[in-house]
Parts: C-alpha cells; structure tokens; sequence
C-alpha cells in the first residue's frame, strides 16, 4: 500500500512555485501566494440551490509565485501580457489579458487569467503578470483543485495590484465572488461558491458551515484529534469532469423545479412538505430543450432538500460534541448521491463500503462526484486497517491503487513568501 499523500510545508511550496518560476520566467518572483483544496463533510450539490454545506480547507496547497510585467520585459511585450506556467502541465501559455474573456481560454489557464478577467470586470485594475504554479492539492480528486488555483491567483493580483481585498473577510469574499466569476464563466464549469469560500475563508481546527442563501457563514469545532478520530481521504482516481455537461444538467434541473415549485431556490421548500412539492413537479424542459422525466426531477429535488437537513443535523452533532455519531447521517447523504443524484460511480461505492465493513464510523463520497474522492471518519488506531481494505477492494475489482490523504484542518490561502 503506498504511503498517504502528505502536504508540503509552506517552505517547501514556496520553494518549488519560486523554482518553477525561474525556470520559466529566468528571473525572480515578486512573491508567492497559496490557496488550499477542500475536502467537504456533507452538503454536496446544495450551495447552487441556495443551501448549506460544510467544506473543511486542507493542508494540501497551490502555490503561485507571482509577478508583474516589469523593466525586464522585452519591449514586443506591454503590462497588458500575461504568461503562465505550470509543474503539472507542460509548455508556458501566454496571451494579451485583454484578450481573456468567456469562450476565450482553455484548459488551466482559463481558472488562473479567469480571474484578472472577473476583477476587471468588477471595476479593479489590473495589468499583466506572469506566474508559475506547483501543486500538491490531487487533480482531479474532487477535492477543488480548481478553486486553489483561482483562490491563490485572486490574492497574488489583490496583493501585487494593491487592490485591498486579502486582508478582511470583506474583501475576500470580492475574491470569492470572482473567483467564481472564472470559473463558471470563463472556464465554464457551472459550480456554486462553496469551494472558492473554504479556500479564502476557512480557520484551522474548524470547519466552515457556509449558507449560500444569504452568504452567512460560520465556524463549526471539528477536533478530531482529541476525539482520537482522523478523516481518510480516498481518492478514486475515476475521470472527474465537471465541465463535460452532468453537473450543469444537475444545476439547470433544479433550476427549473425551483420555478415550477414558485420558489426562488430549493432552499425554499420546507422538509415536512417534500412530499406535496414533489407531486406537484412534471417532466422539466432545460434552456438547451432537452426534457428530464418528471421522477428524476423529484429525485433531484429529494435530494437537495434532504441533504440540507442533514447539514443541520450533521452540524447540531458537532456542536454538541457528538462526532462519533454522524455515521448515519454520512450513510444517508452517500446513498441519496448515489441514487437520487446519481453522481456517484462504482469506485466511489466501492471505496465507501470497504471503509465501513472494515470499521469505519461513516463513509460518503465526497464534491461534485462523477469520480473523485470518498472520505471516511475513522478512529486513529484503525486508520491502517481502513485504509488497507479500501485498497485492498480496489485491488479485487482490478482498478488502480487509489491515493490516501489524511484531514486535520487547515487554513484559508495567504501570502506565504517573501
């Protein structure tokens, strides 16, 4: 069994993001930011519906090292140039930033330039730069990698640009708001705000109940350590794409239940009155024409409201100190993913159930899904033995090994060098 995947100390991403740069740039950064994943506990597909969820930041990180246009430039380039770079992708893009915009930009580049794009928008100046990225956050993990790297771009520009905006949770949630902005436009990808905000917002020690109706959020203790309890994460390393069309399906038909019910969103719809709410919803016609059966939108809309009870009660448990007690509700939010969202797939099915039989406290998976990653609550003297049946079961099936990382908590993105 491989070893976890650790997250590098802020020295070691600092270093790495500043060679990085020098390779591709010849010269040095003006400074390095980083912005975390997240691993959320429960709440999955609620934030676009106006819900609840409750993402914890990881210790994982991308780390961007930053700079402006300067003097050193050759003079066919003007501060209006960006170029990027990056350890996990080959070769440097570059492109005018005037010439980012929605449609305009693929691939990484497209959540990094994303950004100078939205905050431009939003009335902040902004010229070129150039930055190198290194990363120890998965790809493709579902664990908001995208969001690192727009979280990180949104302070190195606030910082660099002297905007204002990293320094008060206020300003943050500019950046959040932008972030946001790049992704769903310019990268296209039709996420809500719950990934932008742990990384920008989150506390250590603690995890981020965020409500998405009216952008209130608060911390949440979560202290597994002294419950002598760790948080497994398995990353199934299936395909996780959210830009190949599932997850803006999902979005647009509880858009449209949401209308047909009258409500601005689902968030809007009482839990002892689901069963009335769902007789009253037909088939559903998507702005693109396609039709989705009356069952599946109520389907869809089961599940939205019901896992945004089960934020409440998931939350209720931790305040009380009662952690070793949500293993009903991760079954629950797991199982209506799996069958009323359908975003699940069998490696995450399969890393769940191992989790548990092997002993387990609770098991789900975890984001946008269509792959990606599970988490399991497990007591720490049997985090080796939990860890060794979910690989163990992916060997049986013929599947790669998945990668494991363990959760304490971590903080929201920062300056980290100089």
């Amino acid at each position: 069994m491989s070893a976890p995947i650790e997250a590098w100390s802020t020295d070691e991403g600092a270093t790495r993001a500043t060679d990085a740069f020098r390779d591709a740039f010849g010269t040095e950064p003006a400074g390095v930011w980083a912005a975390p994943g997240r691993v959320n506990l429960i709440g999955e597909h609620t934030d676009y519906n106006g819900g609840l969820c409750l993402p914890v930041a990881l210790e994982h990180r991308t780390y961007v090292a930053f700079a402006p246009w300067g003097d050193d430039q050759d003079d066919e380039h003007d501060d209006g140039q960006v170029a990027l770079a990056s350890r996990q992708e080959d070769g440097t893009w570059s492109a005018p930033l005037a010439s980012v915009r929605p449609g305009a930009v693929d691939g990484w580049p497209a959540y990094a330039a994303g950004v100078a794009w939205a905050l431009g928008e939003a009335g902040h100046r902004v010229g070129g730069f150039r930055a190198a990225v290194d990363s120890c956050v998965p790809y493709g993990a579902g664990l908001s990698s995208s969001a690192a790297i727009e979280s990180a771009f949104g302070l190195a520009l606030a910082d660099t640009f002297d905007l204002g905006l990293s320094s008060s949770d206020e300003g943050r949630l500019v950046l959040v708001d932008a972030c946001i902005r790049a992704e769903n436009e310019v990268a296209g990808a039709s996420t809500g705000g719950m990934d932008q905000s742990a990384a920008l917002l989150a506390h250590a020690g603690t995890a981020l109940l965020l409500d998405t109706r009216d952008g209130t959020r608060r911390g949440i203790p979560f202290d597994l350590a002294g419950h002598g309890l760790v948080l497994l994460v398995v990353d199934t390393r299936a395909p996780h794409r959210l830009v190949d069309g599932q997850y803006g399906r999902r979005r647009a038909t509880c858009e449209a239940a949401a209308a047909a019910l009258g409500v601005a969103s689902l968030r809007e719809v009482d839990p002892a009155g689901l069963d009335d709410a769902l007789a009253c919803l037909d088939d559903a016609t998507l702005p693109d024409g396609e039709v989705v059966p009356a069952d599946v939108v109520r389907a869809r809309v089961r599940h939205v409201v019901t896992e945004i009870e089960r934020v409440q009660d998931f939350v209720g448990l931790l305040e009380a100190g009662r952690v070793r007690e949500v293993g009903p509700l991760m079954a629950a939010s797991h199982a209506s993913l799996r069958d009323d969202y359908e975003v699940s797939c069998p490696e995450l099915d399969v890393a769940v159930e191992a989790a548990v039989g092997a002993g387990a406290i609770g098991a789900r998976m975890t984001g946008g899904g269509f792959g990606g990653s599970a988490i399991a609550l497990v007591d720490r003297e049997r985090l080796d033995e939990v860890a060794a049946a979910v690989v163990a079961a992916f060997g049986g099936h013929g599947w790669r090994e998945p990668g494991l990382l363990t959760v304490v908590g971590g903080g929201a993105g920062e300056r980290v060098a100089p």
